[in-house]
């Protein structure tokens, strides 16, 4: 047990109740990240991620008929199609690729190593704050603007949406602190509600529309007014459905809960082909469902809704399935069915909360760009729900408002998954398969571009989201640097044979060495140098360490010890993302072994002492010596316990 983890003893009340789940994540590991105890059919899963995806109907429809009028049902068409033969088939890749619920991060990660890779995933987590934390403030506004809408709400919260939305998420972040063992249970009791409600609605709402042809006619006449011919329909379609992108939202977040999945007895965690067929099953089964509900609503909306309605402000802004409750059906089975669609659209909130609570332990803790805290949910939970109240009251909780920063964040984490998928394809020899994945990715690179030049605020938040964790992350990563940052050590026969030796000959003495040539004279020099400057007689044996760093991007690393015997030199050899660190865990490790406290032995190296920070920061290395005697001194306060570091 390092030193660090000595001192995690003592903990109470307050700090306790907060870090009681803390867990440190596997280091670089496939599955490092939250452990879930439990596990689900997909059916059931389906239900989790369907509060996201399938509550988007009690806005989706009012949005479309704001974005493309007359034509939003063509322009919901041509959504549908990039769903079921776009989106869909790129999920479906990257479930299989990233079963643990990485999602298309993980897999660009593999594929831009070093401090690309990690300054690339920093602007995708950006996206993905962006879309997960809108999810949740756009839910809540949409529920406040079902509950206020409601003709049996009191008069006196009209106008309070900004305060009533408050209320709701801080009772979403409320159920998390609690424990949030059952939402599985909760999810498929909310969706099935609501679509079943939603179906009745939308059953009446078709019915109408077939009973009273002059309003299909009415609609048709627009059509033929304001559009010259059908090429002239599809065109327009083509550039206003980007605006629709918000009926997408739910492929993400059905790949960062597919842990949950119960998957075959005969899983392993290299190989979870259960897992893997079931949330195939699961993204299936959602895209389906919502692409007819789509498709559905958006027509019998824009028939019967009056186009002034959709306006903010209107009575179907923002719940345009509602709206038509009311009308057809009602007050009192309104009202059941805007208590449906508030409960839905505020737990909507909690699939994002899920997510973010997968995604975010996964990388950050790992790259040593948050503090060891955020490896515990309620930490996180209390983040996030700060950062959506104050989104919440920038935006004024403002659905339309919100809706072009929600876009934004779905569209890049779509395309970043269509870009990943096509390389992974590409990488495979498989050119026909990247070739109509590349095709698919242009559509959402057009997609994108087409919604950021509509709706560049999105982007603004997202800047935003990716400034804050990019600069947090760097501050965090420099604040941690002295820290032990090795997992585990072991030592190969010839390592410990070579301690075991050096302890039984009375001190433990090791040279820090930086291999250049490896020659005998390299070893030569350093020996009589450090000898000579130290003052070491001869006949007082000593061993040389060596470090070599692979990756300095790498936060901790797993630290494997070999022992060579060179030109007559005794040499125990590591690969470390940091050189300091590295050598202070063996140090700590060799005490822990032998009993003996090791001694360890440097020169001073020449240069500017900030520059050599900023080398340690970077590259792993700078002025190794006085970074090694900093760790030391953080890892064990007790100075009759520390290894020594001497430095001539």
């Amino acid at each position: 047990m390092t030193p660090t983890r000595q001192r995690e003893a003592g903990r109470g009340g307050l700090r306790e109740w907060l870090l009681g789940d803390l867990r440190q994540p596997e280091v670089g590991g496939p599955h490092a990240g939250p452990v879930l105890e439990k596990r689900y059919p997909w059916w059931r899963v389906m239900c989790l991620t369907g509060v996201d995806y399938f509550s988007t109907l009690g806005y989706q429809p009012g949005i479309a008929a704001l974005a493309a009028g007359a034509l939003s049902p063509l322009a919901t068409i041509l959504l549908v199609a990039l769903t079921l033969f776009g989106a869909l088939p790129i999920y479906r890749r990257v479930a299989e690729e990233s079963p643990h619920g990485q999602g298309s991060i993980a897999m660009l990660e593999r594929l831009l190593p070093r401090w690309k890779g990690k300054l690339f995933v920093l602007v995708l987590l950006g996206f993905v704050a962006t879309d997960y934390v809108i999810t949740i403030t756009l839910s809540a506004a949409d529920a406040t603007a079902h509950a206020l809408e409601n003709p049996y709400v009191p008069r006196a919260l009209h106008g309070q949406q900004v305060p009533v939305t408050l209320v709701l998420i801080g009772l979403l972040g409320a159920v998390f602190l609690a424990g949030f063992s059952e939402a599985i249970t909760i999810a498929v009791t909310l969706v099935g509600v609501y679509l079943g409600l939603s179906l009745v609605v939308e059953s009446v709402a078709l019915e109408h529309v077939i009973t009273h042809p002059h309003l299909v006619a009415h609609w048709s006449r627009l059509l033929t007014t304001e559009y010259s011919s059908p090429a002239m329909m599809v065109a327009v379609a083509l550039l206003v459905f980007p605006k629709l992108a918000l009926g997408l939202s739910g492929f993400e977040t059905g790949v960062a809960v597919m842990p949950q999945i119960r998957g075959d007895p005969s899983d392993t965690p290299d190989r979870p082909y259960g897992r893997i067929r079931g949330a195939r099953r699961m993204l299936t089964t959602a895209a389906l469902i919502m692409s007819v509900f789509l498709i559905t609503t958006s027509f019998t909306t824009i028939v019967l809704i009056p186009e002034r309605e959709f306006r903010e402000g209107g009575k179907a802004s923002g719940r345009a399935l509602a709206y038509l409750a009311h009308q057809y059906l009602g007050n009192r089975f309104g009202s059941l069915y805007d208590i449906s669609t508030i409960l839905i659209l505020w737990f909507a909130g909690a699939s994002a909360m899920a997510g973010l609570l997968n995604i975010m332990p996964r990388y950050l803790p790992r790259y040593g760009m948050a503090p060891n805290w955020a490896s515990a949910f309620r930490p996180l939970v209390l983040v996030f729900i700060a950062v959506a109240f104050a989104i919440t009251v920038i935006f004024h909780a403002s659905v339309v408002a919100q809706g072009s920063a929600y876009a934004t964040g779905v569209l890049v984490l779509i395309l970043s998954a269509a870009v990943a998928v096509t390389l992974s394809m590409r990488r495979r020899g498989r050119r026909r398969a990247a070739f109509g994945f590349g095709l698919i990715s242009l559509v959402f690179v057009y997609t994108t571009i087409a919604n950021i030049i509509e709706r560049p605020d999105g982007v603004k938040i997202a800047f935003f989201f990716i400034t804050a964790i990019v600069v947090t992350s760097l501050i965090s990563r420099a604040t941690r640097s002295t820290e032990l940052r090795v997992t585990d050590i072991s030592f190969d026969d010839l390592a410990r044979r070579i301690v075991t030796d050096l302890a039984a000959g009375g001190t433990i003495r090791l040279v820090a060495n930086e291999p250049d040539a490896r020659d005998a004279a390299e070893y030569l020099e350093k020996e009589e140098e450090t000898r000579e400057i130290h003052h070491l007689s001869q006949d007082e044996p000593v061993a040389f360490l060596e470090v070599t760093v692979p990756d300095p991007s790498e936060f901790a690393a797993d630290l494997q010890v070999t022992g060579e015997e060179r030109y007559g030199k005794r040499i125990l050899r590591m690969e470390s993302p940091t050189v300091a660190n590295a050598i202070a865990a063996l140090l700590f490790r060799i005490r822990d072994i032998t009993g003996k406290k090791p001694h360890v032995y440097f020169h001073w190296a020449e240069g500017n002492p900030i520059m050599a920070m900023l080398r340690y920061l970077i590259f792993g290395s700078g002025d190794v010596a006085p970074l090694t005697r900093e760790v030391v001194r953080h890892a064990e306060r007790d100075v009759t316990k520390r290894p020594q570091v001497h430095v001539g």
